[in-house]
């Protein structure tokens, strides 16, 4: 029987065993919605003391609901481990891992090319291999199946290619993992074919493409309208200051519409692992097809320079009631990219902390989800730092506040009583109050 045909047999009778590279933020709630659905999944991790950590029962993605972990492994349906020898025993294996940007803003796939290189050890016939991490239109096509076939293995006959794009968005409680739609393309037709039914074991709707350039150009499109829209938002929040307009006031009204406009926040630049990198992948494919978006770049500028705003207001403040920042105690509210999750990749508020730390301040932060700071790609030389208790003492002392991220968790109503200064980049505070300045 032809390879493709044993392999959808597997799938279709829910005895396809998965393996799912990267147990991080993608991974993990990837690997569990599989087991969930019935299938056994090995999940792979280089990091052995996050695999002993998962083995124990104990899950490090906080916004995953409470008992998934334990009830997959309980189950035996979901078995994590550092041991890449296993990737032979699964018939379908995707590959979670980062797509990060290097020092010159350059698509980085290092992990991706050493991950396939992982999987080429050990590939065998009928193994079907999925990218599911955000990159540039070609990347499936150019990178990975070369890569794979590299062993004389046949891309199309032996083992079958699809890309299917990540969805994941951490914290929303409106939709989970498997209840947002998964777009899905082959490399092949037949590919598709069984990435389609595949997926379909786990997610309750699958949007086929005719191809994984059109998949991976699905996320790129996805992002990049957010990526704009947020640069907007936030090149209008600086022109309406210069003017004494207040941006937040004027959203609230322009969100009274009922048609033709759709609302973006401003903030204090843009995070997450996704929209601060996926424009400049396109961006850096489109070169090699004689093609300059300078939109998106444009709007990848007006958001890397908003943590200098930020610091600029700060500046502008302290400066009004006597004060420089050096040698200020500056206390930011927030690491985390985004409210209420854990996740600070790619946050701007280590930028921020970055700034003020090489303008002489003294800094501290306070984030409920981000006990201690992690060391950042983007952010080598950060000194150690662990949340600090927001008590009223710590409030009062400071010289500033600066809210970088809106968690619900924090009193505000405290803050704004205790703190003698707050930069507000989120628009949560009271307009018009005295120790308050938008930013």
């Amino acid at each position: 029987m032809h390879q493709a045909a044993q392999l959808e047999q597997k799938i279709e009778a829910g005895k396809a065993q998965v393996g799912v590279l990267g147990l991080g933020y993608v991974g993990l709630p990837v690997a569990l919605s599989f087991a969930e659905s019935g299938l056994t999944v090995l999940g792979f991790d280089i990091d052995a003391a996050k695999v002993e950590q998962l083995c124990a029962g104990s899950c490090y993605v906080r916004h995953l609901a409470e008992g998934r972990l334990q009830e997959a492994l309980d189950s035996e349906r979901f078995v994590p481990t550092s041991d890449f020898s296993r990737l032979g025993e699964a018939d379908v294996v995707i590959i979670c891992v980062p797509t990060p940007l290097d020092a010159y803003r350059q698509p980085d796939l290092s992990y991706v090319e050493a991950t396939a290189r992982q999987i080429a050890e050990t590939l065998r016939p009928g193994q079907l291999i999925i990218l599911e991490s955000t990159t540039y239109p070609g990347t499936t096509d150019e990178l990975v199946v070369p890569t794979l076939a590299a062993g004389g293995l046949v891309c199309g006959e032996d083992f079958f290619v699809a890309f299917s794009p990540e969805r994941e968005d951490p914290g929303n409680e409106s939709f989970s993992t498997t209840d947002i739609p998964k777009v899905v393309g082959g490399v092949s037709e037949q590919a598709g074919d069984l990435a389609e039914k595949f997926y379909l074991r786990a997610f309750s709707r699958v949007h086929r493409v005719s191809s994984a350039r059109e998949a991976e150009a699905t996320k790129l499109m996805e992002n990049i309208f957010r990526a704009v829209n947020i640069a907007l938002v936030n090149e209008l929040k600086v022109v309406y200051d210069s003017m004494g307009i207040d941006v937040w006031e004027v959203l609230d009204a322009a969100d009274t519409k009922p048609f033709g406009f759709m609302r973006f926040n401003p903030g204090p630049g843009w995070g997450g692992h996704c929209i601060p990198v996926d424009p400049f992948y396109l961006s850096w494919k489109a070169r090699e097809f004689g093609s300059t978006p300078r939109f998106i770049e444009l709007a990848g500028q007006v958001n890397i320079e908003m943590p200098q705003f930020v610091i600029h207001k700060l500046q502008l403040a302290l400066n009004d009631r006597t004060k420089s920042v050096r040698g200020s105690r500056i206390l930011i509210l927030g690491l985390a990219y985004k409210k209420d999750i854990d996740d600070p990749r790619e946050s701007p508020a280590f930028e921020v902390v970055d700034l003020l730390l090489k303008l002489g301040a003294n800094v501290t932060y306070h984030d409920p989800y981000v006990p201690e700071a992690p060391a950042m790609r983007s952010w080598p030389d950060l000194p150690p730092m662990t949340s600090q208790a927001l008590t009223d003492e710590a409030l009062q002392q400071a010289d500033a506040v600066v809210l970088i991220t809106d968690h619900k968790a924090v009193d505000y109503e405290r803050v704004a009583r205790q703190a003698p200064l707050i930069i507000d980049t989120r628009g949560v505070f009271p307009k018009g109050a005295s120790n308050v300045v938008r930013a």
